[in-house]
């Protein structure tokens, strides 16, 4: 997956199951995208964001905080990444929730490879429309650490 000028991507992958985990890094490291992955949102929170264009392809269904949950504390903090939620469970006022707050995209375990890519494709083009129209957003961005999401 090519991707334009400016710093790399990268894309961030919370996922309690240890082989959805590995399966998704996996797939990026295949086409040479960056991951890093988090076995819970609390962890992926704490994480400094990067310089570069993101997102977040997170579990819906998470045992401490829901995807949602997680989304919506990164918004309040001001921190506008875009975001992929997969889930086991079709639930479809959960899928049209998340799509209404913002997601890219809501896919359902187990999904098509190309799939993930494809949303992870438009998401990544999001950011870097989002940081092309607002350069101070990446400064805003990186400052949303532990304190200020708690």
């Amino acid at each position: 997956m090519a991707h334009s000028g400016g710093q790399s991507p990268i894309v961030f992958v919370i996922e309690d199951d240890d082989d959805v985990r590995a399966s998704i890094a996996g797939l990026l490291k295949s086409v040479g995208l960056p991951a890093e992955t988090f076995t819970s949102a609390e962890d992926f929170l704490c994480r400094e964001r990067p310089d570069g264009p993101s997102c977040v392809v997170i579990d819906f269904t998470l045992p401490s905080m829901t995807g949602f949950d997680a989304q919506r504390q990164l918004s309040d903090a001001g921190v506008q990444i875009p975001t992929i939620f997969i889930s086991g469970y079709d639930d479809q006022p959960t899928i049209a929730h998340a799509m209404t707050s913002g997601a890219v995209a809501f896919l359902i375990k187990p999904f098509e490879d190309q799939d993930l890519l494809d949303a992870i494709r438009e998401a990544l083009n999001r950011d870097r429309t989002m940081r092309e129209a607002s350069p101070a957003r990446r400064t805003e961005s990186r400052r949303a650490t532990p304190g200020g999401l708690q």
